[in-house]
């Protein structure tokens, strides 16, 4: 039986590509209502929106949630998501899945798949979740971030390159096709936590790989964490990174009751 776990959604207003994210009407709801909708759809026994911003919190407030007005100097989401579990006193065993505040467009079986990774895989302090690729340009997009499994299904890398490269491909300097494409797998940027790593999470220093990649999970592998990562046949879930996000994801969503 899988335990209880909680779901927490870090939510900033700043963005530098896109201020005011969280609170951009999708089909005339604010973005953090759809994802809030999401988390409620899934088993999760507790949902908290953190933020740091009133109005997001006003928002949030209206619609029922539960909040969590946290700093405003959090470097990354996890950050914010290890100070509720803080302020909350939630157990080191507590499961935690982070849903970030800019994902309405995520399945909510994906949050249920990843709490039960963590949980039967103890010897994981995170759990993530990827899919096979199919397109060479995804590949190719340096926003696409791919990850390199080992046989337990354990990260060895995370990068925003092309990775696993085809020595062949770099020999010959063809480009990879749909055709071509190597065993590469997408990261899909959701995580699931125990309460106990978070708070030695926040101990841990920046790297350098993590500063070159900016990906706040080589943090994790570069310090000798081990993350999991699932795979899942395909997911729908798409980030809004930019305005330009925003018509792809309404369209799947006006397929949902919200």
């Amino acid at each position: 039986m899988q335990q209880p776990y909680s779901v927490v959604i870090p939510a900033r207003y700043a963005s530098a590509r896109f201020p005011g994210k969280p609170l951009h009407l999708l089909n005339g709801v604010p973005m953090i209502l759809h994802t809030a909708k999401r988390a409620e759809e899934s088993s999760a026994a507790v949902v908290v929106v953190a933020t740091d911003d009133e109005r997001i919190a006003r928002v949030c407030t209206d619609a029922g949630l539960d909040v969590e007005m946290t700093r405003e100097d959090h470097p990354s989401g996890t950050d914010r998501i290890a100070e509720v579990a803080q302020r909350r006193q939630w157990t080191d065993d507590q499961i935690i899945v982070g849903l970030q505040g800019d994902e309405p467009a995520t399945p909510a079986a994906h949050l249920d798949l990843l709490a039960g990774n963590l949980q039967a895989h103890p010897d994981a302090d995170m759990a993530t979740l990827c899919m096979r690729m199919t397109s060479a340009e995804d590949y190719a997009n340096f926003n696409r971030v791919k990850v390199v499994r080992d046989h337990s299904d354990m990260a060895i890398y995370f990068s925003r390159a092309s990775i696993p490269a085809q020595r062949s491909a770099l020999l010959t300097d063809k480009p990879t096709t749909d055709a071509t494409l190597p065993a590469s797998y997408l990261h899909i940027g959701m995580y699931a936590y125990r309460c106990g790593y978070l708070h030695r999470y926040q101990n841990l220093q920046p790297c350098e790989l993590e500063n070159e990649e900016q990906l706040e999970q080589l943090r994790v592998l570069y310090h000798g964490g081990r993350i999991h990562v699932g795979a899942v046949q395909n997911s729908p879930a798409r980030g809004v990174d930019s305005p330009d996000d925003v018509a792809v994801l309404e369209v799947y969503l006006s397929k949902l009751s919200v």
